[in-house]
């Protein structure tokens, strides 16, 4: 079976975030938008089906998550990425946010430090900040091909002795780096050798394009000791509003300090809903996953053609993961707020501005292009008009 991904139901009229945000977010409802990590592709048929299935019982109440449905991942995870764990070493979560706000409050004290490497998701930032942290910026280093990669000796030069915790976004979001083997091996001797926890937000973890292959940093010799990975299906099969993740915590120690904080929060069970749609998105979703990269891809190619068309303008960096192309704007010479207009105004596109992701983000933009081919199409030509009308 082929999956199609040519059209997409209509989130307008619903309760969707991305649609409902437009006038406060970009002061119009008449722009496309392409902003939040979430897709205008149809969630899976197969989840759908279970989960009317499990509605014909007439009882939602409280249920546990069946020890299936995080079997069912790990076999995934051992099947696709090489890491296999015990489940009983996996923690129920309704987000990777709320995950990474536990990991901060365990394994550090306010006023002690947290490296995040930016750009990055803005909520690494806003957690550390939040909960009191001390926040030690790692900027990644920005290649002559536009690729990133890590700056190991900025981020030994940021360390001191009241340094405790890493947030590791990988695959990374927004620059759609793959780490390799060595990039994450820096990574860990340096860790190893200061005695920090590595927080690895790997929610983007299916959704990498060939050759690149992702390697879950707990599976690094001598890593699991210091690792929490975070997993889920809420990118990959777009299930975000089913509000349920993962976070493995393998290493004795790490898990009973993690377990102290995780309490405190009461995360509960979750949705019986989320357990089933969970359980099936890992059981039946190869197939479509991989139709669905492939679409994702040609989405991604029809953006990286239109960038080439106005190379003047706009570049597109290299992606080798995740729906979000990030786009270096620098050539228009427009300042943020100017290029933030330009795209609403003139584009009528709601994207992320790339100042979200911390001030190495200035100049930039992140498009969301996890949408369908038609809408793609739209994207495609309120971009290319509105640079043609900037070129006349």
């Amino acid at each position: 079976m082929k999956y199609s991904f040519e059209r997409s139901a209509e989130r307008e009229g619903t309760n969707a975030e991305k649609y409902t945000l437009r006038e406060e977010l970009f002061g119009s409802e008449d722009v496309m938008p392409v902003w939040v990590a979430d897709m205008d592709i149809d969630t899976p048929d197969f989840v759908l089906e279970r989960v009317k299935k499990r509605l014909e019982h007439p009882i939602i109440g409280y249920e546990e998550v069946p020890k299936s449905a995080f079997e069912a991942q790990e076999h995934w995870m051992a099947k696709y990425h090489d890491f296999e764990y015990d489940v009983e070493d996996v923690f129920y979560s309704h987000s990777v946010v709320a995950s990474m706000s536990v990991a901060i409050e365990a394994f550090s004290q306010k006023g002690e430090g947290v490296i995040v490497q930016t750009p990055v998701y803005s909520p690494f930032f806003h957690s550390v900040i939040h909960l009191g942290r001390k926040l030690v910026k790692n900027p990644l280093k920005q290649k002559s091909d536009g690729t990133y990669t890590f700056d190991i000796k900025d981020l030994e030069s940021k360390i001191d002795e009241d340094t405790k915790l890493l947030l590791l976004c990988s695959p990374h979001n927004p620059v759609g780096r793959v780490w390799k083997q060595e990039e994450l091996e820096a990574i860990l001797a340096v860790c190893l050798k200061h005695n920090i926890v590595v927080f690895a937000d790997e929610i983007h973890s299916d959704l990498v394009y060939k050759p690149n292959k992702h390697i879950p940093f707990a599976t690094l010799k001598g890593a699991k000791e210091i690792t929490l990975s975070a997993i889920g299906v809420g990118k990959t099969f777009n299930m975000a509003g089913f509000a349920i993740s993962s976070v493995v915590v393998e290493d004795k120690k790490l898990k009973e300090r993690f377990l102290k904080a995780y309490e405190r929060v009461h995360f509960a069970q979750g949705s019986v809903l989320s357990h089933v749609a969970f359980e099936s998105a890992y059981k039946e979703g190869r197939e479509w996953l991989e139709d669905l990269k492939e679409h994702l891809y040609a989405n991604y190619t029809m953006l990286s053609k239109l960038c080439e068309k106005h190379p003047q303008y706009i570049k597109i960096t290299p992606i080798e993961a995740t729906y979000l192309a990030w786009l270096d704007c620098r050539g228009m010479g427009l300042k943020d707020k100017e290029l933030r207009e330009f795209f609403i105004q003139d584009a009528r596109l709601g994207l992320n501005a790339g100042l979200s992701f911390g001030r190495e983000g200035s100049g930039f933009m992140r498009l969301n292009f996890a949408i369908s081919y038609v809408k793609m199409l739209e994207v495609i030509q309120r971009l290319d008009k509105a640079l043609m009308e900037r070129e006349s």
